[in-house]
């Protein structure tokens, strides 16, 4: 069994949904040595997150930020967490419902993703800045 672990800084992006699998991928081409296994990726920030989603037609990411501004508004009376601006508490909210981490299957030396998925970082603060990630590739 091979383990490979590497801490990443990305960009800062600007507020909503963006694809990342190929900055992931330059990242970690150790997956290549591994036959059959597991690449988890883990964000260490409370305010974005991750997911798998469609990765061709980039409305389903605009249709992405648009619903959860709609599900989890900006400026709601009942939030007491609001120190950093308008847009920290629904940051936090949007990052617990999308989640923290991904698990891809790896297949043959590449992640076996469906033909239409790709990774999502999900930016929910208007300037996150930069985002750490933890890339954990292990199997055979």
């Amino acid at each position: 069994m091979k383990f490979f672990q590497k801490e990443i800084q990305l960009p800062s992006y600007p507020r909503g949904f963006h694809l990342i699998t190929s900055k992931i991928l330059a990242k970690i081409p150790e997956i290549k040595q591994i036959r059959m296994g597991q690449l988890q990726v883990f964000i260490k920030h409370t305010s974005a997150s991750l997911t798998i989603n469609e990765n061709a037609d980039p409305t389903v990411r605009q249709d992405f930020e648009s619903h959860m501004n709609i599900m989890v508004p900006e400026n709601a009376s009942y939030y007491i967490h609001t120190y950093e601006g308008p847009d920290d508490m629904p940051a936090h909210i949007k990052a617990s419902l999308m989640g923290t981490s991904v698990l891809i299957p790896i297949t043959n030396g590449e992640l076996n993703l469906g033909t239409w998925q790709g990774i999502y970082l999900c930016e929910h603060r208007d300037s996150g800045g930069p985002r750490k990630l933890v890339l954990t590739a292990y199997g055979s």
